[in-house]
């Protein structure tokens, strides 16, 4: 029948069909557009008081940053301007907010100074990593592996933000004790070490020790007196307004412009921060771009979803994943340090209220404001207060009920919380990640690589039981043997050498390998299993395999393994759970030429344990 529908409609269908689906492919990418479709007043007033109170929240924090990784301030308050608000557009989440942390920037303190007198400057080796942490991230998230960081023990978190924490704490010592020079190309115990070395040798300044005290105690009275209150924001505003008019640098006590001045700034584009000779460093800051790329899937996806599930909404993972990666790419591109989602600053949006993305958009574009009109006050903040600050910080950030759950849960629950608590101590961060995360998976898979092998029989009642005493057997020649647990290539090893010292008894003539409970057999499993047929062959003996499922009979029938032990000799599950084992034992007495009263067979068909 030939098609009446005249060539321009059909060129119009088509179009409205492409529109239909770009407009589906960006809603998906710019979830924050859906929320300008339903988007009003009410929402916005909420929205933008709770962007003022994460502004607050984001200026003292970021130049603390900047006092950490040893950059000048612009490039750490355009990660939260420029990341910020390309981490909104992003993002599925109503509440997360982007931008410089303190565990990014030490493990990027922590990689600067393994390329101090390296050709490229600290600022250059922070915009390579952006790009690098913001590919691999925007990578994951389209390649859907967001799930995948389910897999990752909550101990290895723990174990990582304690050291954070306590690395955070040291590191800001010496900037509280105010010696004369603080080597950052020492390393933190070397420039910890050094430090010691000149306060006890009195060279040191007492009034930055009394400048960290009095930011101590302003902080903790505006807590305590106006809860709701910024407290950093306040206490950093007012000792900067102090230091500004009494002219306390003339006491020797430093400030932000004696580290790196935050000029007015407005974000410009630098480009690819890729020259010819910036390739020959990649392979050596990938892993450090790994370990942060990870951390930061780590911090995004369980903000995001902790907060989703207090706030009644439901965030997609792997939308996360394309926020950040999108976020650090721009970073690179803007000329800004790499971020990641911040619980403090997310949390705090979460509890001023926000109800959509457009908060943390109207965040970053009020920390721009700041910066423009506010850069000069800020410059004449002390830097032992930014100390004390990040001390405070560093001090909320060792969660002290979870090490308690971690420590007490499991025995490898506390190994691994340990071992990784150790290694970001005294090992490199990014290195420390990965020594968690392999050593969590190494304990679940030696938990998990433990089949149970236990010999069945029908007892007196008819049902499956264990068998306690071997002589018992109703018949001497066959053996009925339980397998539960996880047969993957881990458990392959034990699995086979269980079942092959089962089989040394040469008076068993037909082994049966009840798999009703076994798991996730692989290729290394098959294996074992056509070996162990194998060697019963050789001896005259017969292997027979009963109650296996759809999944395990699929592996099988794959690999080749069904036609090799012989399709008469397996038999898959069914739903009365005995009624398979029943038939292999009727095809043993077959191959042993005695009749199934012989072997006497009783049967009990038990609806509860199907």
């Amino acid at each position: 029948m030939a098609n009446d529908t005249p060539p321009t409609d059909r060129i119009g269908d088509l179009l409205e069909q492409g529109s239909a689906g770009a407009k589906r492919w960006f809603v998906e990418r710019l979830p924050v557009w859906q929320e300008f479709k339903s988007y009003s007043r009410e929402k916005f007033r909420p929205d933008l008081t709770a962007a003022a109170t994460v502004a607050l929240v984001s200026i003292p924090q970021a130049i603390g940053f900047a006092l950490i990784a040893g950059l000048p301030p612009v490039m750490v308050v355009m990660s939260v301007v420029v990341g910020g608000f390309v981490a909104a557009l992003l993002t599925s989440s109503h509440h997360l907010v982007f931008g410089p942390t303190n565990s990014l920037s030490i493990i990027l303190a922590a990689t600067i100074f393994s390329f101090s007198g390296a050709a490229l400057e600290p600022a250059q080796i922070a915009l390579l990593l952006a790009m690098l942490v913001g590919a691999i991230q925007l990578g994951a998230g389209l390649a859907k592996m967001g799930d995948l960081t389910q897999f990752i023990s909550r101990s290895v978190v723990i174990g990582y933000s304690t050291a954070i924490g306590v690395l955070l704490i040291a590191s800001q010592l010496p900037y509280l004790a105010g010696v004369a020079e603080v080597d950052r190309g020492a390393g933190l115990f070397g420039s910890l070490l050094k430090a010691g070395v000149q306060v006890l040798h009195n060279d040191f300044l007492p009034y930055s020790v009394a400048m960290g005290a009095l930011t101590f105690l302003l902080f903790e009275a505006i807590e305590r007196f106006f809860p709701r209150w910024p407290a950093e924001f306040i206490g950093l505003l007012v000792i900067s307004l102090l230091t500004r008019f009494l002219q306390l640098p003339d006491l020797g006590i430093r400030t932000i412009a004696d580290e790196g001045a935050l000029t007015v700034a407005l974000p410009s584009w630098v480009g690819m921060p890729l020259g010819a000779t910036d390739l020959t460093v990649i392979p050596s800051l990938l892993s450090a771009a790994f370990a942060i790329a990870l951390l930061g899937m780590l911090e995004a996806i369980s903000i995001s979803k902790t907060l989703a599930t207090r706030a009644g909404q439901r965030v997609d993972s792997n939308q996360e994943l394309v926020s950040m990666g999108g976020a650090n790419i721009m970073n690179s591109l803007f000329g800004a340090m790499p971020g990641s989602a911040s619980f403090a600053r997310s949390g705090a949006n979460f509890q001023a209220g926000a109800r959509t993305q457009v908060s943390a958009m109207l965040s970053s574009g009020i920390v721009l404001v700041a910066l423009l009109f506010f850069s000069p006050l800020i410059n004449f903040i002390p830097v032992p207060s930014l100390a004390a600050h990040l001390v405070r910080i560093g001090w909320k950030m060792i969660p002290r009920d979870q090490i308690f759950i971690a420590r007490r849960s499991t025995r490898a629950d506390a190994i691994v919380f340990w071992v990784t608590l150790a290694s970001a101590i005294f090992l490199k961060l990014d290195a420390a990640i990965f020594v968690g995360v392999g050593t969590s998976l190494a304990l679940f898979l030696h938990k998990a690589a433990r089949p149970m092998l236990v010999e069945y029989t029908f007892n007196d009642t008819g049902n499956l039981a264990a068998l306690e005493d071997k002589t018992q057997r109703h018949h001497a020649q066959i053996s009925i043997i339980h397998v539960e647990g996880e047969l993957f290539f881990g458990a392959a090893e034990l699995f086979h050498s269980q079942v092959r010292s089962l089989a040394e008894d040469e008076d068993i003539k037909v082994f049966i390998l009840r798999l009703k409970n076994a798991r996730h057999l692989d290729a290394t499993t098959v294996m074992a299993l056509l070996e162990l047929n194998e060697y019963l062959q050789r001896t005259g003996r017969k292997l027979l395999v009963s109650g296996i499922s759809s999944d395990v009979e699929r592996v099988l029938t794959n690999s080749g393994a069904r036609e090799q032990i012989g399709p008469e000799n397996i038999f898959p599950a069914e739903a009365n759970p005995t009624i398979s084992t029943k038939r292999a034992l009727q095809r043993a007495t077959e191959l042993l030429h005695v009749s199934p009263q012989e072997a006497e067979v009783r049967l009990f068909y038990d609806r509860e344990q199907k």
